[in-house]
């Protein structure tokens, strides 16, 4: 007799493909948690489990922008050296003074969401690819940078970050919860209600499920675009302010790993990188996958090599799980 295979437990039939990427991420992160504490019990100490949410913070604040990007159809690919140069500017302009953090720092964001529109303007107006525009913003953001600091050499950046916005990452207003996390939770919110509630949210999926109808509907959508590339820029800027307050400095180069880890942590999430399904909520536990699966393959003291491999076999497995379900939609 034929065995029959068993449906899916009715609460997952009854979830959405992206709310189950954004289930299944946020399981695949306890069951690391879990297999890092069976290896290591100090890996579940309340500490460490805050000190690696704190990381994965700085990769959801970038990651943000990038979630707004991809759910119109687009990408990316200057937050690299969008969040170098910010942390630069920060570092270079406040000069460790915490007279000049209440002023500086807004001007960075201020900087990042200019950027950003810049990207969105050169898409829109002069229709170049957003691949081909985000990745020369990238590019000129580099240069900009090296030339502006004498290159990797950087003397400028020895400059550390104000004390006020270093204790804004990585003091603690609640014991055990670095305030970096608070902000995460705060931002991570703004961003559902945002993307559920608003619409602006409905015109985001709108315009990445089809532009033309979304055009036809009445929806601007060269504003919307320009719009969301400005978020990607200012987030982009906010998580450099965020690393390098908690590095206290400014490295050159510190942005590099973030562009497949933004992008990574979106679609783990569940969103189709085609656009029009996703959602915030799944990018934060794209985020906490990545992290904690570096740190448990550190734990068992994989060497850097295998470490690198390992961790981007798991992630392709994941971003052609996710890419061959959005095709099946």
């Amino acid at each position: 007799m034929a065995t029959r295979l068993r449906p899916l437990p009715v609460p997952l039939r009854s979830l959405s493909r992206s709310q189950r990427g954004a289930a299944l991420a946020y399981v695949a992160a306890i069951v690391l948690f879990i297999a890092g504490g069976i290896y290591r019990p100090n890996f579940l100490l309340p500490t460490n489990i805050a000190t690696l949410l704190l990381l994965a913070s700085f990769v959801g604040l970038a990651a943000a922008g990038q979630t707004f990007v991809i759910l119109i159809g687009g990408i990316d690919l200057s937050v690299p050296w969008v969040l170098n140069a910010m942390g630069v500017m920060l570092t270079t302009t406040a000069l460790g003074q915490d007279s000049k953090a209440w002023w500086v720092v807004p001007l960075v964001l201020i900087v990042g969401l200019g950027i950003g529109a810049v990207n969105g303007l050169g898409i829109v107006f002069f229709e170049i690819p957003p691949v081909v525009m985000t990745l020369g913003m990238n590019g000129v953001m580099e240069g900009l940078v090296l030339g502006l600091t004498g290159g990797f050499t950087c003397s400028a950046c020895n400059s550390v970050v104000p004390s006020s916005v270093q204790g804004a990452i990585t003091g603690q207003l609640l014991p055990g919860l670095p305030n970096g996390l608070l902000l995460w939770a705060l931002i991570a919110v703004i961003v559902g209600l945002v993307l559920a509630l608003t619409t602006f949210g409905r015109r985001t999926y709108a315009l990445g499920n089809n532009a033309v109808a979304s055009y036809l509907a009445g929806v601007n959508v060269r504003r919307v675009t320009i719009a969301v590339y400005a978020l990607g820029g200012l987030f982009a800027a906010l998580a450099g302010v965020a690393l390098t307050a908690y590095g206290t400095q400014a490295t050159l180069g510190m942005g590099d790993p973030y562009l497949f880890l933004t992008i990574a942590a979106v679609v783990i999430g569940g969103a189709s990188i085609q656009g029009g399904r996703g959602s915030y909520w799944g990018t934060v536990a794209g985020a906490i996958f990545l992290v904690v699966l570096q740190a448990v393959l550190q734990e068992f003291n994989i060497s850097e090599a295998a470490r690198t491999i390992a961790s981007g076999v798991v992630i392709l497995v994941a971003l052609l799980l996710y890419g061959r379900e959005a095709r099946e939609v």
